[in-house]
């Protein structure tokens, strides 16, 4: 592909028709600069590019995955454990996780124990991850965020 390269400051007129007499378009490359930057090229080949590139910075960007586990103000050593070992998991997988205490009916009286519940599980996933957000109350759930540690 032996393409004829000119390089230059040119009119409007000039650009459009160098672009006509090869049968390819005129595309502003970079509209900000001054004078703006144009070139010759198919369009539509521009637009595939672009298009490429873009995918490709998607698929480089990392999705953040947010893993839920809920508890209840009253939840025992056995459920504690279980569920403090898929905590674990997920924050190994690099997953970010959303510990929460549900609040059914009248167990709201019990808020002080679905809070120490989650300040235990955050210090006992402390070698795993970093405590993103304290426990804090909204409506009937308490919830409390762990991201991963690098």
């Amino acid at each position: 592909m032996g393409e004829n390269v000119e390089v230059g400051v040119y009119s409007i007129k000039e650009a459009l028709s160098m672009a006509d007499d090869q049968g390819l378009d005129l595309v502003e490359i970079s509209p900000k600069a001054d004078p703006p930057v144009c070139k010759v090229m198919d369009y539509k080949k521009f637009l595939y590019e672009q298009k490429k590139r873009e995918k490709a910075l998607k698929a480089k960007a990392s999705k953040v995955v947010v893993k839920e586990i809920r508890f209840g103000p009253q939840t025992d050593d056995h459920d504690y454990e279980f569920k403090k070992k898929h905590a674990e998991k997920f924050l190994k997988e690099g997953a970010k996780l959303k510990a929460f205490v549900f609040f059914k009916g009248r167990s709201i009286i019990f808020k002080e124990q679905g809070q120490i519940l989650l300040l235990r599980l955050a210090q006992d996933l402390e070698e795993f991850g970093k405590v993103e957000q304290m426990p804090k109350l909204e409506g009937k759930r308490m919830t409390m965020f762990i991201a991963p540690k690098k």
